[in-house]
Parts: structure tokens; sequence; C-alpha cells
């Protein structure tokens, strides 16, 4: 362990939650992909430019891409008939013929560079991030941020129920400016040069992008890491913030932790909610950290992930398992919230960019619970999803967060809301900032 490590981590939130304890990045060579912009990462600057950029990878990486994928060494297939030993074979072999053949990046490339997009440094940092303006006058800025293994990819779908939401069954009065970052690390964002950057040093930064975006009144949006970066803003009070919404809040009464850490019997008195949601915390606390604890703890091993993009994907696709079946049922041609595409187009970001090792290095930065209440008291609201890792009941989301003026529970969907449901989200975004807008109007 290095001398500046910190003594305490994310990975002790893997052990014990409820004690609070749970220019630009280029590829290899310049010749590989073309990035519009002037800057490229190094030393701290005093630089606030803001400048705007398209990413186009190259021919040979695209080509490389393919050819790792028709290489791949493949494991023999598991012993077992469901997901208990991991991503079945069966499940990555489909993938991996659809990615290694009919796969084609340039049309995400395409869309994605159709959102206006720019890299300004902050705190040495150089952070990407999309920023659509709607056409409504008063329309109300928020700051979107994603998790892992997730991107700005995520986020693509709600740019257009926020930012024209008259034409996906919203009001005029409900429109939002959408800012999406990448995190630091995460696909066209620098990769930190020192130690430190954790959701706290994050949440410092968001607010100086909005404010060099010229906005003072602005909302906040996030789960998984995104919900850590959000729920730290509120905790920092930046001048301009007004309220969160968070499609993964930090609820879990710190007994309830307790015992669902240890597997044991559910606590007396739950209500059906709650017994819901401690049982799933069980499963999770049992069988769902392993990704986790090793990138809490030892982050620069997973080398393969940048090497194998079969590796890659696999690692990414054993987030959860909800999430995991639900990719599977993709790829064996159901109709699902996600598509091949959706699925690939964020795996081939990390791949491209060459973030899989940089973007672990959060989990080992943060000292942060997942999961404990953080003493939010900035106007918020929760999102209840059933496939979350949790579905937090409203019971406890009114205890973690004094001020909550929305809570939905949401009949169908799962950890990457924005990216599965993209209207449903959209529309709890709508009804939990509504009552802000008339207080300031």
């Amino acid at each position: 362990m290095s001398e500046g490590r910190p003594a305490i981590g994310r990975r002790e939130f893997l052990a014990s939650t409820s004690a609070g304890t749970i220019g630009l990045l280029l590829p290899a060579s310049e010749s590989h992909a073309q990035m519009t912009s002037p800057q490229s990462p190094g030393a701290k600057t005093a630089d606030a430019s803001i400048r705007p950029f398209k990413y186009h990878a190259s021919d040979a990486d695209l080509a490389d891409l393919k050819r790792r994928i028709a290489a791949t060494r493949w494991p023999p297939r598991e012993l077992v008939s469901d997901q208990s030993q991991g991503v079945p074979l069966a499940t990555m072999q489909k993938l991996a013929q659809y990615w290694g053949g009919p796969y084609d990046w340039r049309k995400f490339e395409t869309r994605l560079n159709s959102y206006p997009q720019f890299v300004t440094t902050i705190d040495g940092v150089p952070i990407h991030f999309i920023h659509v303006k709607s056409k409504e006058p008063n329309a109300l800025p928020v700051i979107i941020t994603h998790g892992w293994p997730g991107s700005v990819a995520e986020q693509l779908k709600m740019i257009g129920p926020l930012t024209d939401p008259t034409a996906y069954g919203g009001t005029a009065a409900d429109a939002f400016d959408v800012v999406i970052p990448s995190l630091p690390g995460y696909g066209f964002s620098g990769a930190p040069t020192e130690l430190g950057w954790d959701p706290i040093r994050i949440a410092k930064a968001w607010p100086v992008l909005m404010q060099r975006l010229g906005y003072d009144r602005f909302v906040a949006q996030g789960g998984d890491w995104g919900n850590a970066v959000t729920e730290q803003m509120a905790l920092q009070k930046p001048p301009g913030l007004i309220g969160i919404h968070t499609n993964m809040p930090a609820t879990v009464p710190p007994e309830i932790d307790k015992a669902a850490l240890a597997g044991a019997p559910p606590p007396a008195g739950l209500s059906a909610d709650e017994k819901r949601a401690y049982d799933q915390l069980v499963t999770f606390y049992a069988h769902g950290l392993g990704y986790a604890q090793e990138m809490s703890n030892r982050p620069q091993t997973l080398y393969a992930i940048d090497d194998s993009p079969i590796g890659l994907a696999a690692w990414m696709l054993d987030h959860d398992a909800e999430g995991l079946a639900l990719i599977a049922r993709v790829f064996d041609g159901q109709p699902e919230g996600l598509s091949r595409d959706d699925v690939l187009d964020n795996a081939t970001l990390y791949w491209l960019t060459k973030t899989g090792v940089p973007s672990a290095r959060l989990y080992w930065e943060s000292k942060l619970a997942f999961f404990a209440p953080k003493g939010v008291t900035l106007p918020t609201g929760v999102s209840a999803f059933p496939t979350e890792i949790y579905t937090a009941p409203k019971s406890w989301a009114e205890k973690a967060y004094p001020n909550l003026i929305h809570y939905g529970r949401m009949p169908k969907g799962g950890h990457f809301a924005a990216w599965e449901q993209p209207q449903a989200l959209a529309e709890e975004m709508r009804a939990t900032f509504r009552p802000l807008r008339q207080a300031q109007s």
C-alpha cells in the first residue's frame, strides 16, 4: 500500500456500511483518434476556458477491437444453470458475435457528436461534458452524474424529455437545461494524476462547472456514484444548488444494515416494503459485492479489462444480478428497455478511452458508505425502482431526507434508470423539481 493511501476507503463500505465505512483523455497515440480540443491533461492550470469537443475513433482502433474480440480465448462453460458462477458463457458469446460482427460504433459516435460537447479544466483535470440548452426561456439547469459501469451514454435518452418536455408528455414549464459531465477517469474526462479524487472532491468541482456555464441557480441528479456526488454537493450546499433528485438513495437505517450484512433474519416489525428491501440487501451483501471489493482494494490489478474487450464487457455486465439478467435477455433477443447497441455503445466507450482501470480507482478513493443516510437537508426527490440493488421504502426515505419533497415507487426499472426507463425518470425529475420552480417564480 502506498504511504499516500488514506487509512480507510470504500472497502470499509463493503465491510460495514452502517459504520460509515461500506487536456483531454487521449488514446495511446494521437493517431488513434481525433478529439477536437486544444488542451491535453497535464499540470494544474488556471485556465477556465470551455473548449468545444468532438470524438472520432480511428479506423485502426476499431479494427483492433474487432480483432481482439475474434481472438478471445474462451474459458470452459460454467458448471451451473444459473448466474451464480458469474456471467454465463452463452451470454458472452452472443455478445461477442454481435460486437465483433454487425455492431457499428460509428452510429453511436454520430449520435454523441450531434450534442454540444465541451471540455474545461477544473482542479487540474480536464472535465468532459454535454451541455444542451432548452428552447424554453425559463428552463431549470440540472447537472446529471452517472456512475460505474456507466458513462454519459446512459443519460443521452434523457436529453429530449428534459430539454423538450412538450414533445414527451410534459409542459414548457417542465423544461431543463441539461449538463452531463463525465466523471474524472471516465470516458472523455482526464484521468487524475494525483490521489484524492473521491466523490467529495468531485462534488466541489461540479458547482464550478455550473458557474462557468453562467448558472447561479440549479438542481442536481444522480444514481450510483452519481448519487454519492450529488449528495455530497447537497451537504456542501454550494451557492445556487436548490435541490437534488436520486434514483439510488442512501436510506438504510444502521440497525437494518448491520443485520443485513450479517445475513440475520429480518428484524421484527418491518413493513412489506421494508422486508423486501431487507431481503434485497441480504442478497447483495452475500453475493453482489465481488466487483466492488476488488476495485476498492486492488484496482490496478485489473489489467485484463484494459487488454481484453470481452474481459471488460464481462466485468461491466456483472455489476448487479438484476442488471445482468436484463442484459442476458437482451442478447437472447427479448425486447427490453435496453438494446444490444446500448450495452455495446457503453462498453466500446470504455474500451476506446482506455478507462477500465482509471474508472475503477474511484472505488479505491472513496471513504463513503453508499447506503447510509448522510443527513442531507436540501429539498430531495427519491425514485425507487423495483430491480435496483435495493428498493428504498418511503418510510426509510422520509427519515434519511427530512426535506423529502417527492417519493415515487416505480413499476419497472433497475439500477440504470436513465438508460432503461428514461421517460419515467424524466417524469420523476419533473415532479420533484416542480415545487422548487414555483417557489422561485
